[in-house]
């Protein structure tokens, strides 16, 4: 920013002063102060922008509810040109408090589950670029209204997930709504007709870069209309009729670049394209098992002057064609290309989609986890994977981390990754540059990066080379970042080498033990993900006996409770019970609380609390966890799971009590007793109404009335003498003393004399 730019902000600032809040600070604020040696109101407007051009937006927004000053920079069109808001909750509610600041917003990233009418309630009528990925509810209706609010739209995509609900429909409504379109990307579109391809033709005449992925059904014929396309992608698509489509496209005057990777093609249609197109320089025919079929051998990547790139040659290879003959010794392409000072055009928009189309093609050959494609990757598929993490295109490097992060995994359930893959990221220096990538400001990039790294940790050589490359540090800040998804990602990086003995001081020392009960305590009812992986993590690092003293330092027993007691997620419950064990019964654990100046005192592991009664009510809440985890540790686990969501030691103890203590209950514990043993040794009936025996459901009295006559018939009196024989027969025959108890009447019967303090005996007994 020059002078005479720098004057106008400050006759800006003038001029805006009346509209700023009476509760933002007056810049007098920073007059004073200084940090770092560094007087902040001394620097240039334009130093100031610049410094707040590296910051992240969600940081520039707080830094200008500081002071005037900074407000008024902090708005300027320059820092809000691009918004990447997949990470957030983006409603209507989001966007009418950031529409202030986006009527310059130029490029927005978003998920679009949910944000369709977010995006037209930003008011950023400038908007050229719009990136949405979960494409599933976005509707005909819905892209229509964001057609025709900004119609200076210049490029979308919409996808990796298919766009089910949107039709052909839809894409006129782009046509007639944007002329200005040059870039359209869909995916899963079903049908794609004539009439939405001539719109596009009729009225986007400045479009030149069109994919229509995975669809069901397009009208080829209609696409040989699009005379202004150089690059076109059918990538995934079916039921294309080869025998025309090679006639046909072949006539597009524009076409350079023709990817239709993933699809039936055959040899006969490549060789037309190859043959027959005029300006044709880059066919992409990548994982196209028919023409692999049919094919012997490809040693000819080059084809008078055209490049065909399949996984039967050298990619590398194919792509350095495209330079001089100076370049046909370098093994990536793609960063001696980088390197270049004098580059070509032409050429730069070439190479940039190639990466596009390399990217999108190993994604997808990842998620699909193919067992015949392990020598591909060994061989070159990895080593395309690192060069494209490099890449200047932020998709692309997302999607290359993406890829990283999914080919190596074989066992998803069981947490197992192929080693070979994994080593061979490892020796092309692949954990560098993914732990560059965490480091970057981009959160898209450091969640990819970080779920990059967590899965390559599973095996213990790459996870040495993490530990030893700085990446438990920088695992342990993304942990503590304010999005979602980088966390979640970086507390599996931290549980992943937590597992073994071997990184778990260093993650300590690093401050991921703080770092993941916060995120407990910060993301309570979030995902399962970010709780099972956070409480996975704590899990392995309480078994270790000073981390566990770390664990309860840092309030862990206190999220892990609150966790257990809170979380409705059946995978997360099993973690905290599992800690909270552990960490319980650790030497360090009593230290903890020796040290600790509130009144309560531990001599041993085994010492009681001797300072002062807890009421309930007087408790001390770090004390009072660490007691109740002492209280469900002592108990068998069927006994202890019922106590977990109990908030206070008193509430514990009293229930236990109530429920299991046997001093109040002697009596009836007797009685159910003896009754027990007359069943074994009589095996006489129990009614499994009344729970009484001498009879079953079908004769008892409270379930069915007794006879008319008030008595018993014979059979049930000659039932009862045998049962009161029976009874005093084994009183009698018995050797230990008994009492004959009956819970509801005051007098009882015993055998045994000896029992009695005082008899008076009765002679007249019938």
């Amino acid at each position: 920013m020059n002078r005479r730019v720098r004057q106008k902000r400050e006759y800006c600032r003038g001029k805006d002063q009346t509209n700023i809040s009476s509760k933002t600070p007056k810049c007098g604020c920073l007059s004073s102060a200084t940090i770092s040696g560094v007087d902040w109101t001394t620097l240039p407007d334009d130093t100031v922008i610049q410094l707040f051009s590296y910051l992240h937006y969600r940081d520039r927004a707080s830094l200008a509810s500081t002071c005037q000053t900074f407000r008024l920079l902090g708005s300027s069109p320059c820092l809000w040109g691009s918004l990447d808001l997949r990470s957030h909750k983006f409603d209507t509610a989001a966007a009418v408090s950031l529409s202030p600041r986006c009527k310059n917003l130029q490029r927005l990233k978003f998920h679009a589950a949910g944000s369709t009418d977010a995006i037209v309630s930003l008011q950023a009528r400038k908007l050229r670029e719009i990136s949405g990925d979960l494409c599933r509810d976005i509707t005909d209706a819905a892209l229509s209204v964001i057609a025709a609010r900004h119609e200076m739209l210049e490029s979308v995509h919409l996808g990796p997930d298919a766009c089910e609900r949107i039709s052909c429909d839809a894409i006129k409504a782009l046509a007639y709504c944007c002329p200005r379109l040059q870039r359209l990307w869909m995916s899963g579109v079903k049908d794609i007709n004539g009439d939405a391809i001539n719109a596009l033709a009729k009225h986007c005449r400045q479009l030149k870069d069109v994919g229509f992925v995975e669809s069901d059904n397009i009208d080829e014929v209609a696409l040989g209309n699009l005379n202004s396309v150089k690059f076109l992608s059918v990538a995934g698509t079916r039921n294309l009729k080869w025998g025309s489509v090679a006639h046909v496209w072949s006539r597009l005057p524009s076409l350079i670049c023709l990817d239709v990777s993933r699809t039936d093609i055959n040899l006969s249609a490549v060789t037309g394209f190859l043959s027959s197109s005029q300006n044709l320089k880059v066919l992409s025919a990548l994982n196209c098992p028919v023409f692999e079929g049919e094919v012997d051998s490809i040693s000819m990547y080059n084809h008078k002057g055209k490049i065909l790139l399949t996984f039967l040659s050298d990619m590398f290879k194919g792509v350095t064609s495209l330079f001089a003959d100076s370049s046909k010794n370098v093994t990536d392409v793609f960063q001696y290309w980088r390197r270049l000072v004098n580059r070509d055009k032409n050429v730069d928009e070439i190479v940039v989609w190639i990466e596009c189309v390399f990217s999108q093609s190993l994604l997808r050959i990842a998620e699909n986890n193919l067992k015949e494609f392990d020598d591909f990757w060994l061989s070159q598929g990895a080593a395309v994977l690192l060069s494209l993490l490099q890449s200047s295109q932020e998709e692309v490097q997302e999607r290359a981390a993406t890829a990283v992060a999914t080919f190596v995994v074989i066992d998803d359930e069981n947490a197992t990754v192929d080693c070979k893959r994994a080593e061979a990221i490892l020796r092309g220096d692949g954990i560098r540059v993914l732990l560059n990538l965490a480091r970057s400001c981009q959160e898209g990039l450091q969640s990819e990066a970080a779920k990059a790294i967590a899965n390559l940790s599973i095996d213990s050589k790459v996870a040495k080379a993490v530990a030893g490359s700085g990446g438990i540090n920088i695992l342990a800040n993304l942990a503590k970042s304010m999005n979602r998804l980088v966390a979640e990602e970086a507390a599996g990086g931290l549980w992943n080498l937590s597992v073994g003995d071997d990184h778990k001081g260093a993650i300590a020392k690093a401050g991921g033990i703080k770092a993941l009960v916060d995120l407990i305590f910060k993301w309570p009812s979030s995902s399962e993900g970010l709780l099972e992986r956070a409480t996975g993590a704590l899990a392995n690092l309480g078994a270790d006996e000073k981390c566990s003293l770390e664990v309860a330092v840092a309030g862990g027993i206190h999220a892990l409770v609150m966790l257990a007691r809170n979380c409705k997620f059946d995978g997360v419950q099993e973690q905290p019970t599992s800690t909270m064990t552990t960490a319980s019964s650790s030497d360090g654990i009593s230290e903890v609380l020796s040290s600790s100046p509130h009144p309560v005192l531990v001599e041993t592991t085994s010492a009681s609390i001797t300072c002062h009664w807890l009421n309930g009510d007087n408790y001390i809440p770090c004390e009072n966890t660490m007691v109740m985890s002492w209280l469900i540790n002592s108990m068998t686990p069927e006994v202890g799971e019922n106590f977990l969501l109990y908030e206070t030691t008193t509430r514990i103890w009293r229930v236990a009590k109530a429920t299991y203590s046997n001093l109040e209950n002697s009596t009836v514990l007797f009685g159910i007793e003896c009754q027990l043993t007359n069943l074994k040794k009589e095996r006489r009936p129990l009614c499994d109404y009344c729970k009484k025996v001498g009879h079953v459901r079908d004769t008892c009295w409270r379930l069915h009335s007794k006879p008319n006559d008030g008595k018993s018939s014979k059979k049930h009196q000659q039932r009862d003498a045998q049962g009161n024989i029976s009874r005093a027969t084994l009183a009698h025959k018995s050797d230990t003393p008994i009492w004959i108890v009956d819970s509801r009447t005051s007098d009882h019967m015993t055998c045994d004399l000896r029992l009695f303090q005082s008899f008076n005996g009765n002679s007249s007994i019938s």
